[in-house]
């Protein structure tokens, strides 16, 4: 389309864009708000740079898109604002959440339709990338003969196999660990295209298959989604915003900047059950 009130660079012809003439601390006018939700439905992941926002003007622009989502299991960082998801890492972290490709908390029966993320420390000589793929293109490039036997199964996407190292956590009374069968072809419910929505993150297995079938068919999968060519990579700045459609989308975050710091706040806007309409 042709944007009006903002200005949209794309990072690759495949997926992702950066938006300038916004800014994200004021309420987005009607047509404005239009024209970000049409960025994101073309290019998957927008991202906005130099964006001074506090957890209310955060919240505020993620509400805009839907209800605000609370993560299962993750910690609450803040207990005043539950629907943050506090993103850091620092010289104690031997982990960080998102090192596995994945669409955010695919386990849920209503996965979120996208996450929002603002980062206002990141490490001070590089490192810290996030990488997005884009899952229509993962399934259109699949030959006929693999689409055709993957429309119709489902997978199993299970919060342990995500989130296992919080199974005895005691920080939370409601810990909740779901797991829910979808569909591996997933149809998208605003633009009515097909994507690939199985991750190495979050699936276990296909219930329709024999465990070394299921295995072997995944496996090819999670490959065939990394495939440098779907993806584009960005690099964070301090201030930098990322919003990203889980729907369509899958993302990896590089933890390769130990032992240096990098924060910041997350928001996830709930989504609808994944269903497949041919």
């Amino acid at each position: 389309m042709a944007y009006q009130s903002i200005d949209v660079r794309k990072l690759t012809p495949t997926i992702g864009a950066e938006i300038f003439g916004v800014d994200l601390s004021t309420p987005l006018g009607n047509q404005q708000f239009d024209e970000v939700h049409q960025a994101l439905m073309d290019n998957l992941v927008i991202f906005f740079r130099d964006q001074q926002m506090s957890i209310e003007q955060h919240k505020e622009f993620g509400q805009r898109f839907g209800r605000l989502h609370v993560h299962p299991n993750a910690p609450i960082g803040l207990p005043e604002h539950r629907e943050i998801l506090v993103i850091k890492a620092d010289e104690t972290s031997k982990r960080v959440a998102g090192e596995e490709w994945h669409s955010d908390v695919s386990c849920d029966a209503e996965p979120p339709m996208g996450s929002i993320l603002h980062l206002t420390e990141v490490p001070p000589d590089g490192g810290g990338d996030t990488l997005f793929a884009n899952m229509y293109r993962a399934f259109e490039t699949l030959s006929e003969p693999m689409r055709k036997m993957l429309t119709g199964l489902t997978a199993i996407h299970d919060s342990a196999k995500a989130h296992g190292y919080r199974a005895k956590a005691t920080d939370r009374a409601d810990l909740a660990f779901p797991s829910t069968e979808h569909p591996i072809v997933r149809t998208h419910p605003e633009t009515g295209r097909q994507a690939l929505y199985v991750s190495r993150g979050f699936t276990s297995r296909i219930p329709q298959l024999r465990k070394h079938e299921s295995d072997a068919l995944l496996d090819m999968l999670y490959r065939h989604i990394e495939t440098p060519e779907l993806q584009c990579r960005f690099k964070w700045r301090p201030n930098s915003v990322a919003f990203w459609d889980n729907r369509a989308t899958q993302h990896h975050a590089m933890f390769d900047y130990f032992p240096h710091r990098r924060y910041g706040h997350r928001v996830t806007i709930c989504g609808d059950k994944p269903f497949y309409r041919g």
